[in-house]
């Protein structure tokens, strides 16, 4: 007989081991994560900030999907931090089923928006470098939004069914999460009743999400790489290329962690607590790192950065 029987969503209540194997060091853990949620935090809000503020930054669409960017990475670091840090600073490891549904559903959200936007960011790459004497047509301020309204639209349809799937899960053994906050795949382990259902949907979302974004994505700079080299000049080559540094290294950042994880999860044979970091630092390393790679190598932005930090020197 199973030690839990009949156990309703409704009286649920998940733990969040945090680390496993290393609780003892929890406080010293918590010292780094905290730092990086800083820097994730002040570096988009920063840059979010003098998007909005510098009007000299609304003319270039690029700046637009920078702004999207940023959201989502905030989204991102938001959706974690207070189990993450609640777990690592008092100890409180307790989450109700419904609440851990939604951190799930938020967590993927901001994901495959963050996937989303990475596609449209290669898009206007190509536009800009491929066709730029239709850039400003064809990238308006009103399919810009409407690009910004299907992202969301996206990622809320995909997921929905996944989450209201999971309501449905029975639980009737020990619900112990081993992540610091509720990873998906978790949930499903934990159930008791048929979750091949559920597994294949999960796969089905990765697929037409991420799978086919980076397919586009790469299709895009074969495109762009094809144009760049039938450029002449070999200044205009480079000038071309340094364009789309800074959305390579977004890419890569994003890409690479989630496919290690998922292999890692699927195949990996590694102590749980390493599950555990990859887990977060998946969601933690493109909040952190994509405002360092687009202050740093790109001009206006580190500029306006420097006027809103250093108002008086910036106007010397």
């Amino acid at each position: 007989m199973s030690a839990f029987p009949n156990i309703t969503s409704y009286s649920l209540i998940f733990f969040l081991m945090g680390v496993p194997g290393l609780e003892a060091a929890h406080a010293w853990i918590s010292i780094p994560f905290c730092c990086l949620y800083i820097t994730a935090l002040s570096g988009n809000g920063i840059i979010l900030f003098v998007i909005i503020s510098e009007s000299s930054l609304h003319e270039p669409p690029m700046y637009y999907f920078l702004s999207m960017l940023s959201t989502t990475d905030l989204g991102l670091c938001i959706s974690t931090l207070v189990t993450m840090l609640g777990i690592l600073w008092f100890n409180t490891r307790q989450i109700s089923f419904h609440d851990c549904v939604a951190q799930t559903f938020f967590i993927q959200l901001f994901t495959v928006m963050e996937s989303s936007v990475l596609l449209a960011m290669a898009f206007d790459h190509f536009i800009a470098i491929c066709n730029p004497q239709r850039y400003a047509t064809i990238l308006t301020d009103s399919r810009i939004i409407k690009v910004w309204f299907a992202i969301l639209v996206r990622g809320t349809v995909i997921l929905m069914p996944l989450v209201l799937l999971l309501k449905w899960l029975s639980f009737c053994q020990s619900c112990v999460l081993h992540h610091s906050y509720c990873f998906h795949p978790d949930i499903i382990q934990l159930s008791c009743s048929g979750n091949k259902i559920n597994s294949v949907l999960v796969l089905t979302a990765l697929i037409v999400t991420a799978g086919v974004d980076s397919i586009f994505i790469l299709l895009s700079y074969i495109l762009i790489i094809k144009t760049i080299l039938s450029i002449a000049s070999p200044e205009e080559q480079h000038k071309a290329f340094s364009t789309c540094i800074s959305h390579i290294g977004a890419v890569a950042i994003f890409y690479i962690p989630l496919i290690s994880l998922y292999f890692v999860h699927k195949f990996g044979k590694v102590p749980p607590y390493v599950h555990t970091f990859m887990a977060t630092m998946y969601l933690l390393i493109p909040p952190v790192m994509n405002p360092i790679i687009y202050s740093a190598k790109t001009k206006k932005i580190r500029r306006a950065i420097k006027k809103v930090i250093f108002p008086k020197g910036s106007e010397v």
